[in-house]
C-alpha cells in the first residue's frame, strides 16, 4: 500500500458517517476457476524450471476437469449460506450503532474471512517476530515534547480523541480515489486481545473499554481515561503527571530484578505453552483480575528505560525489544512488552512507535490511526497557544473530569450513575507461584534466543524518492518491487517467490490479496539487467516489468487474484476430507496449509494433485515478503521474515527518499540492503544518462564572423548560460558493497575517472578551450592570460563531461571568474603547469569547464 489515509479537519463535528457506507459496499467476488488457475500458472512460471512447470500444468488441468468445478460450486454455496446467517456478534458492536442498521439482521462477509481468521488464529508459534508488525513515528517537532513522558502523554490524548470520534461515528471513513472503503477493522483496533487456547487462539473485543495499561520495567499500571460517552476524563497535563508517578514508582525496582517479574514475556511463548500458563494464572483470583484489566484495556503504553543506539537497534526495539545482558541477567527492553494487544512504545529519548497484533487489523487501518494521532499532536500544540485553534478530533473534555470547568451559570454534573471513574494510576500486583516464575524464566530465555536468531536492519536512502521515480514514468511501488528482485538476484544469483499484499478494502470485510511479484516480465528484466545489453534495453525491460506489476496489482485490488481463492478451495477440501462437513466443530483444530509439506497429514493423498504438487508449496513459501506502508508521519515500518531462509521487507516511499527495513534469520541482512542501495544508485545513473542523451542540446557553431554562437538562436556565447547551471548536477554514487560494479553495469556508464580526455577532433584553430575542474587546482590568483589550451571543441567537452560548461572571453579571465568556477577555492597550485600534470593530478575529475579564449 502507498500513502495511508488521514482525517480531514472539520470546523464542526460532522454528521454520523463512519460506517455509513458499510451496507453499500460490494461483496468480495469469487473469481472464475479458469482465471485463477491461469494466474496460478503464470505466478509459477518464473519460479520453476520447464520440467517442473509442465508437471504443475498437468496437475492444474486435471483439477479443472476433475474436482475443481465441484468444489468451486460448493464455495459459492457456502458463501451464500454465510451471507444469510444471523450476525453472532451484533451485541458486541452496539457502540457502533450506525454499522448495525443492516448488520444486526444480515451478516455480509467475504468468502475468505472465516478461512483468514483460521489461518491467523491457528498459528501456534510465538507471535513476536512472526505476526506483529511495527511502525516508527517521525520525531515530534514540538520542542516541549522531545522527552519520553511528554511524547507519551501527547500520543495518549490524541489516541483518545481518535477513539471518541470512532465510537461516536463521526470519524471520516477511509476512501480511495473517492471510493469508500470497509471500516470493519476499526471495531477491532481498541479493546481487543488475542487469547491463547490449546487449539489456537481467539479474539476478544470489549467495545466499551475505558482504561489503558502502562508498562515500565515489566510492571503494569492502569487508570481510566474515558467516561461512558467516550469523552476523555484527563487532560494532557494530567496524563503526564500520571506517567511521571508511574515511572517514579517503577524505577524503584533495580534493573537486575526486572526479568524475574516480567509477566509480559509469557505472551511471547508458544501459544499452547502460553495457554497452559495463562490457565495457571487464572487459577488465582487476583491474577485473573489482573489479566482481565490487561485484556480489556484500550491499548498498552510501553515506557522503555533505554534509548536505541542506531537504526538497527531502533528497529529491533519496536519489533521485538532489545537484548542486553548484565552479569548474565536480561536487562533489555524485550521484557517490557505484551504482544497480544496494540502497543504504543516510547523510548527514553522520545522515539515512539506502534507494535500491533495483526489478526484483526491490517497495516492500512493502523496507519490511519498513527497518521491521525501524529497530526493531532501538532494541532494540540497550536491549541495550547491559542485555545480557539481547531483540532483534528471532536472529543470534548468529560464533565466528570477534575479539570472540567462548566459554563458560567451551570453546575458541575453529579458523578456518573453506573460506575466510578478512577483516574489515579494503580499497580497490578501479580501472585507468582514457583511454576509461574519458572515459566517466566524460560519464556525470557526462549525470547532471547529468538532475538539472537533474527537480524533487523534499516536503510534510509536519500538519493531520490517518489518524485524522481515518477518523473521517469515509473510506478513507485512497482519500481521498488523490481529493485528487490534485482538486489536479491545480485546477491544470490537466483529468483525466489515474492509476496506483496494488495488491499481489498473496497469490498465488505475485505482484507488483502497476494500480489506475486515474480512474473515472466520481472524475470526477463532481472536477466536483462545482469547482461551486456545496452542501457536502453535494460530500462525498457524495467519499464515493461513495472507496467505488468501495476496491471497485476490492479487486478488483485479488484479481488481478481489467485492466492485467496485457491486457499479457500483448499480449506473446504480439507474440511470435507477430515470432517465430512463444511462447518466443523469449534473444538476441532482448523486445517493447516503446511500439513502436506510436513508429511504428517494422512489425508494428503486424497487431495487433488494441484495441492500436493510442489508448485503449491513453492508459491506458499514467500522468500521475500514485502509490504509498502507509507505516510509522512512514519519514519520506518517493518516485520519479521515469514520463511526461515527469507526476508521480511517493509518499505516507505517518500517524496525524496526511500526507507527500507529488512529482517531475516541468520542471513546477510545488512549486505542485502547494501546491494539494494547499489542497485538504486546504478539504475539512477542509467536513467539520468539516458535522459541526458535523449535531451542533449545542439552543439554551438562558429558563424561567418568567427563568433561562437548557439545553434538554436544564433546568439553569441559570452558567458554562463542559465541552462548550463542545471547540468552541473552530477550523480555521486555513495560507496557500498554490491555486485553492480561489474562489467555488466559498467557498460551502463563508465565513471568519468576512467574516460580519456585526449580527444582529437576537428576544431577551428582560431577557437580553443581551457580545462578546469569542479575541484580545480587553479586558484583565484591565476594571473591574467595564464591559460592552458586543449584542442577540444565546446560541444565535445560538454557532452563528454556531462557537466556545466563556462564560456568567458580572454579579457574576463580574472580572479572573480576563476573564483566563481572554483568555490570554495582550493589552495593555489604552482603555475604554470602542463596539461599532462593537470590531468594526472586530478583524483576524480568529476566536471570540466570549457573557457572560450577568443581568437589567438
Amino acid at each position: 500500500m502507498s500513502n495511508g489515509p488521514t482525517s480531514k479537519f472539520d470546523a464542526l463535528p460532522p454528521t454520523p458517517l463512519t460506517f455509513a457506507a458499510q451496507d453499500q459496499l460490494p461483496k468480495l467476488p469469487i473469481p472464475s476457476l479458469e482465471d485463477t488457475c491461469r494466474r496460478y500458472l503464470q505466478a509459477l512460471e518464473g519460479l520453476q524450471d520447464p520440467k517442473d512447470h509442465e508437471h504443475t500444468r498437468n496437475a492444474v488441468e486435471q483439477f479443472l476437469i476433475g474436482e475443481g468445478p465441484r468444489i468451486q460450486e460448493k464455495l459459492k454455496n457456502w458463501a451464500e449460506k454465510k451471507d444469510r446467517s444471523v450476525l453472532p456478534f451484533a451485541a458486541s458492536l452496539l457502540p457502533f450503532r450506525l454499522y448495525l442498521r443492516r448488520a444486526d439482521v444480515v451478516r455480509l462477509i467475504s468468502y475468505i474471512e472465516d478461512f483468514w481468521y483460521e489461518s491467523y488464529l491457528s498459528h501456534s508459534d510465538p507471535v513476536v517476530l512472526a505476526l506483529n508488525p511495527f511502525f516508527v513515528l517521525e520525531d515530534d517537532p514540538t520542542p516541549d515534547r522531545g522527552g519520553q513522558l511528554p511524547r507519551a502523554a501527547c500520543l495518549i490524548v490524541s489516541s483518545l480523541g481518535f477513539i471518541h470520534d470512532l465510537r461516536a461515528g463521526i470519524l471520516r471513513p477511509d476512501t480511495l480515489r473517492g471510493t469508500p472503503l470497509d471500516m470493519d477493522q476499526y471495531t477491532r483496533l481498541f479493546g481487543t486481545a488475542r487469547i491463547p487456547t490449546m487449539r489456537g487462539c481467539r479474539m476478544e473485543t470489549v467495545p466499551d473499554s475505558r482504561h489503558i495499561v502502562v508498562l515500565r520495567r515489566a510492571q503494569f499500571y492502569w487508570f481510566d481515561v474515558l467516561d461512558e460517552e467516550n469523552r476523555p476524563v484527563l487532560t494532557e497535563r494530567e496524563i503526564l503527571r500520571n506517567l511521571q508517578a508511574i515511572v517514579t514508582d517503577a524505577d524503584k525496582l533495580p534493573t537486575s530484578e526486572v526479568a524475574r517479574h516480567s509477566i509480559g514475556v509469557l505472551s511471547t511463548e508458544n501459544r499452547k505453552t502460553w495457554s497452559a500458563l495463562r490457565d495457571t494464572l487464572s487459577g488465582d483470583r487476583n491474577n485473573a483480575s489482573c489479566l482481565h484489566i490487561v485484556d480489556n484495556a484500550l491499548f498498552l503504553v510501553c515506557l522503555d528505560d533505554a534509548a536505541p543506539n542506531g537504526l538497527a537497534e531502533l528497529c529491533h526495539n519496536f519489533l521485538c525489544g532489545t537484548y542486553e545482558l548484565e552479569h548474565g541477567v536480561q536487562i533489555g527492553t524485550c521484557t517490557n512488552r505484551w504482544y497480544d494487544k496494540l502497543q504504543i512504545i516510547v523510548c527514553a529519548d522520545g522515539a515512539a512507535g506502534i507494535n500491533f497484533e495483526h489478526t484483526g487489523v491490517d497495516g492500512h487501518t493502523v496507519l490511519r490511526f498513527v497518521a491521525d494521532i501524529f497530526a493531532e499532536g501538532l494541532m494540540l500544540l497550536a491549541r495550547s497557544i491559542n485555545p480557539s485553534a481547531p483540532t483534528l478530533f471532536h472529543a470534548p473534555l468529560s464533565p466528570y473530569a477534575s479539570s472540567y470547568r462548566p459554563p458560567r451559570g451551570q453546575q458541575r454534573p453529579a458523578p456518573p450513575p453506573t460506575g466510578h471513574i478512577d483516574t489515579v494510576p494503580k499497580k497490578l500486583e501479580w501472585s507468582l507461584t514457583p511454576e509461574l516464575r519458572a515459566g517466566i524464566r524460560f519464556a525470557e530465555t526462549r525470547l532471547s534466543d529468538l532475538i539472537c536468531q533474527n537480524d533487523c536492519q534499516a536503510l534510509e536512502f536519500k538519493g531520490y524518492g517518489k518524485n524522481f521515480i515518477t518523473s521517469h514514468g515509473f510506478s513507485p511501488d512497482a519500481f521498488m518491487q523490481m529493485a528487490f528482485q534485482a538486489a536479491y538476484y545480485g546477491l544470490y544469483g537466483r529468483i525466489e517467490c515474492t509476496y506483496e499484499p494488495a488491499m481489498t478494502k473496497a469490498f465488505l470485510h475485505g482484507r488483502t490479496e497476494a500480489v506475486r511479484t515474480v512474473q515472466p516480465p520481472s524475470v526477463e528484466f532481472v536477466k536483462t539487467f545482469f547482461s551486456e545489453a545496452q542501457p536502453s534495453a535494460k530500462i525498457k525491460a524495467l519499464r515493461k516489468a513495472c507496467e505488468h506489476h501495476v496491471k497485476l496489482t490492479k487486478e488483485c485490488v479488484q479481488g481478481q487474484g489467485q492466492d485467496r481463492h485457491l486457499y479457500a478451495l483448499y480449506c473446504l477440501l480439507q474440511r470435507e476430507i477430515n470432517e465430512g462437513t463444511l462447518d466443523p466443530s469449534p473444538d476441532e483444530a482448523p486445517p493447516s496449509p503446511r500439513s502436506e509439506r510436513s508429511g504428517t497429514s494422512t489425508s494428503a493423498p486424497s487431495l487433488p494433485a494441484i495441492f500436493t504438487d510442489p508448485g503449491w508449496s513453492l508459491l506458499n513459501t514467500s522468500i521475500l515478503c514485502t509490504s509498502n506502508c507509507g505516510n509522512p508521519a512514519l519514519r520506518l515500518f517493518g516485520f519479521g521474515p515469514v520463511a526461515a531462509d527469507g526476508y521480511g521487507i517493509g518499505y516507505i516511499i517518500k517524496e525524496d527518499g526511500l526507507s527500507v527495513c529488512a529482517s531475516s534469520k541468520h542471513l546477510q541482512t545488512r549486505r542485502f540492503l547494501y546491494t539494494l542501495q547499489g542497485y538504486l544508485q546504478d539504475v539512477q545513473r542509467v536513467l539520468v544518462q539516458l535522459h541526458r542523451a535523449a535531451n542533449e542540446r545542439p552543439a554551438p557553431f562558429v558563424d561567418h564572423a568567427g563568433v561562437c554562437a548557439t545553434r538554436k538562436t544564433g546568439r553569441p556565447i559570452n558567458g554562463v548560460t542559465s541552462g548550463d547551471e542545471e547540468e552541473d548536477e552530477s550523480i555521486d554514487t555513495m560507496p557500498g558493497y554490491s555486485f553492480f560494479d561489474s562489467y555488466d553495469v559498467d557498460l551502463l556508464g563508465r565513471s568519468r575517472s576512467t574516460r580519456s580526455v585526449h580527444y582529437k577532433v576537428g576544431w577551428p584553430p582560431q577557437r580553443r578551450c581551457v580545462l578546469a575542474t569542479a575541484r580545480p587546482m587553479l586558484g583565484a590568483n591565476v594571473p591574467r592570460g595564464a591559460v592552458y589550451v586543449l584542442d577540444v571543441p565546446y560541444s565535445t567537452l560538454r557532452r563528454k563531461s556531462g557537466s556545466r560548461v563556462v564560456v568567458v572571453a580572454r579579457n574576463s579571465m580574472d580572479a572573480a571568474t576563476i573564483s566563481r568556477m572554483s568555490s570554495p577555492a582550493p589552495p593555489p597550485a604552482p603555475l604554470p603547469v602542463s596539461l599532462e600534470e593537470l590531468y594526472t593530478s586530478w583524483t576524480s575529475p568529476t566536471a570540466l569547464c570549457g573557457v572560450n579564449l577568443g581568437p589567438e
